[in-house]
């Protein structure tokens, strides 16, 4: 069986307030169930995204980096927001957590550097990679698993939004 070549798109972002439009683009497509993966370097952007991300999708609420608690809740105008940052524990931990009923729940997950869980990660999801880049510029790696994440990215695509 011949294995499909992973589409990887990409976003540049010159200054922050490109992320929050990069987040906003995909607030749009959202369903009950969407999952975002992230990950990129200490300081790459991760939770300034999740912020902008969380505002799209209507959550009044502060939102910082769950790093301690592993886990906030948030409730938005469109969906219920699942905010994870997985840095500080191991891959037997969180599966401890039962992140299926967050997965697989009726908001979209964010989930902070989801490489140290992606053996717990649903195989349909998209999965974001943040690369620094000179001062405030950010480069983005959009990589769908699944759909309707290619979806999203073909959309965005068409519509000038990705590379």
């Amino acid at each position: 069986m011949r294995r499909l070549e992973q589409a990887i798109y990409t976003y540049k972002a010159f200054r922050e307030e490109n992320t929050d439009e990069l987040a906003k683009h995909l607030s749009l497509l959202l369903i009950p169930g969407s999952i975002i993966a992230l990950d990129g370097d200490l300081g790459a952007g991760k939770t300034r995204f999740s912020q902008g991300f969380a505002k799209a999708i209507g959550v009044e609420d502060v939102v910082n980096s769950p790093t301690f608690t592993i886990i906030k809740e948030y409730e938005g105008t469109k969906l219920p927001l699942y905010h994870m940052d997985v840095y500080r524990i191991t891959l037997e931990e969180a599966d401890e957590l039962g992140l299926d009923e967050y997965f697989y729940g009726e908001g979209v997950t964010l989930v902070e550097w989801s490489s140290k869980i992606e053996a717990l990660l649903p195989p349909q999801r998209l999965s974001i990679y943040i690369e620094n880049q000179a001062g405030q510029e950010r480069l983005f790696h959009l990589t769908p698993y699944g759909e309707p994440y290619r979806s999203w990215c073909r959309v965005m695509k068409e519509n000038g939004n990705l590379q």
